[in-house]
């Protein structure tokens, strides 16, 4: 078995298969396509390098030849849903349409693949696609006036708040899915005790923002707002 190497390593600057033999029989898209299909089937707890390889037709000990583990296997499968990305040779020419459409398109990933937000991290952030998806933003962000340090924040705040909002989501979807009772149910009697909490005076505050708050929307409309808000602070 490939063991892990005694000094820190980039996948990506290794060969696809270790150790000496035949030409590999599965590339890293194969693998990270495995990998994907059974994490969105079954979650990312239900990943192991078992099924990934069963997924492939070998044995569990010659995906070892390939990745060191379940870490490797990570990489490989956030560099595959980064791939999703359309990036567009032409841009709308504002920046702040630009970035909402890829804040946009960062969210319909993530919620097409939940056990994305489990596993994002920067340390995936030098895999071929998620380095293309970095300069296609800094390409896109050259009409703003700011260094690039703070280029390089606001393409991480973009990536939080999709980050934030799809996680939310996710959980509450999940919850809905394990009660008893219906959602509307849930609300109606959770609504019923805010307003008697409300009414009770001791809340004044809280009391005056809900009489003049408007409606909830939903969760498209609000991580836009929150994307607008923070692109309007850049500029």
């Amino acid at each position: 078995m490939a063991g892990r190497a005694a000094v820190p390593e980039v996948i990506w600057a290794r060969p696809e298969r270790a150790g000496r033999g035949p030409r590999p029989a599965y590339s890293r898209a194969d693998i990270a396509a495995a990998a994907v299909g059974v994490a969105d089937a079954d979650g990312i707890d239900g990943l192991s390098m078992r099924r990934v390889a069963a997924e492939l037709g070998c044995g569990t000990m010659s995906l070892y030849n390939y990745v060191t583990g379940k870490a490797d296997l990570y990489e490989l499968m956030v560099d595959a849903v980064s791939g999703e990305y359309d990036l567009p040779d032409t841009s709308v020419g504002d920046w702040k349409a630009d970035m909402m459409a890829l804040g946009r398109q960062t969210r319909a990933i993530m919620l097409r693949h939940p056990w994305l937000t489990r596993v994002m991290s920067t340390v995936y952030s030098l895999s071929p696609n998620a380095l293309r998806y970095l300069e296609y933003c800094l390409g896109r962000l050259e009409p703003l006036d700011a260094p690039g340090g703070a280029k390089l924040e606001l393409i991480g705040m973009v990536n939080g708040i999709a980050m934030t909002t799809v996680a939310n989501e996710l959980a509450l979807a999940e919850r809905t899915r394990s009660l008893p009772w219906s959602e509307e149910r849930e609300q109606a009697v959770r609504a019923a005790y805010l307003r008697r909490e409300v009414a009770s005076g001791a809340y004044p505050r809280l009391a005056g923002l809900l009489a003049e708050a408007p409606a909830p929307d939903d969760a498209a409309e609000s991580f836009d707002r929150a994307l607008r808000r923070l692109l309007d602070s850049f500029g």
